[in-house]
């Protein structure tokens, strides 16, 4: 078994009117929200997706299907908290995650910290084992035109010492 496993996750969903905007777990006040099966949280979908990828494991499609209608509206958090219990089975630890997200609107930096906290406090983790940032696409594409919001999310996994 090797000491240490890296994850990769990346997803991105359209912004459209009539939709709660939800970015790791966390309500942001906005006029359009992600449009997706679930809550569409696409920050912890890229989460998860990491964490199963570092095990190997697929990814999130494969354990909450987009046509299972059990999901429909689902709360991220909730399957993230399947995903870390999969985590936690299987011998890793996580070590640290680092998310970035990306979005023309709304500006993110004043819910940068209890964005952090609150993904966190989800993992079991200490604050300085999440890494957050936010930026723009600077106008191009989908995602700087203001149609839709991408994030991206890496982990470490370290095996645990008495596994």
């Amino acid at each position: 078994m090797n000491k240490f496993r890296i994850g990769y996750g990346e997803d991105i969903h359209r912004l459209v009117e009539g939709r709660k905007l939800i970015l790791g777990g966390i309500e942001i006040p906005f006029e359009k929200g992600l449009l997706g099966h679930s809550d569409a949280d696409c920050l912890l979908h890229a989460l998860m997706d990491s964490l199963l990828g570092a095990l190997a494991l697929g990814d999130i499609g494969l354990y909450f299907p987009p046509d299972d209608p059990t999901y429909e509206g689902a709360d991220s958090t909730k399957l993230l908290a399947k995903v870390k219990a999969l985590v936690d089975e299987s011998g890793y630890a996580i070590s640290n995650v680092d998310l970035l997200l990306f979005a023309e609107q709304p500006k993110l930096k004043p819910y940068r910290e209890q964005i952090r906290r609150h993904i966190a406090s989800l993992l079991g983790l200490a604050l300085d084992q999440v890494g957050f940032q936010a930026m723009s696409n600077e106008g191009l594409d989908a995602v700087g035109e203001g149609k839709a919001i991408r994030a991206v999310s890496t982990v470490l996994l370290e095996r645990k010492e008495n596994e």
